[in-house]
């Protein structure tokens, strides 16, 4: 029976790697072609639909972890999965007014680049039972680069929506109302700003000690 399900698991997390792969590639597609083809402005209406897919896709990463599907600690997935999906339907999708700034391509460029290594690196795992050496380096090297890409992408993006939260003050709860409770999305959105200060250092860190260890861990196999 255990023999059975470490199978099912096996064949559940390729199929969901591969499909969450090819969701991104199509994403890096679009913004390439979209950026030749029609410039920056139109990146974001280009890739829309299969973005909101990937990355909403990566709550289930969350759930792998609770039920200890996969070894990654929550604790490092859940801040990472909350922040982009924060900006894929917090920002981009509910303020239109921002999707035609150039930061909206390197973000999707940085997040694209970045998920098609990981999805493609855990998928092949899953598949075939180990990942070649390349791809272990792409998966614990690439982030140096596109981590800090991304992230300023992410802040400049929210930084630059504030103006456009506090106007239409849509997602806000004002007083009196039968809970008694109220909600500024305006002044959430600065506090969402300023846990980057404390929470990217420490992330990029902890990324900087898992690329040591699995390098490591390579280099002596």
């Amino acid at each position: 029976m255990a023999g059975f399900l470490s199978v099912l698991k096996r064949i559940y997390l390729s199929i969901y790697n591969w499909t969450i792969f090819f969701g991104w590639a199509q994403v890096l597609y679009f913004a390439v072609i979209t950026l030749r083809e029609s410039g920056y402005q139109a990146v974001y209406d280009a890739v829309e639909k299969p973005l909101q897919l990937a990355q909403t896709a990566a709550v289930m990463e969350i759930i792998h972890g609770l039920v200890g599907l996969v070894r990654s600690p929550v604790s490092a997935t859940l801040p990472q999965i909350g922040s982009r999906l924060y900006l894929t339907w917090g920002i981009l999708y509910s303020f239109p007014e921002i999707r035609t700034h150039f930061l909206v391509s390197s973000l999707v460029i940085s997040w694209s680049i970045t998920e098609i290594i990981r999805y493609s690196f855990f998928g092949m795992r899953e598949t075939i039972g180990f990942a070649p050496s390349w791809l272990l380096w792409l998966r614990y090297s690439t982030f140096l680069i596109l981590y800090p890409s991304g992230i300023s992408s992410e802040v400049g993006l929210t930084y630059i929506a504030l103006p456009f939260i506090k106007a239409s003050e849509k997602y806000c709860i004002r007083m009196p109302n039968k809970w008694n409770f109220s909600f500024d999305y305006f002044y959430a959105s600065i506090l969402v700003l300023l846990t980057y200060v404390p929470g990217s250092p420490h992330m990029y860190g902890y990324m900087l000690g898992q690329r040591k260890k699995a390098l490591s861990k390579s280099k002596r196999e």
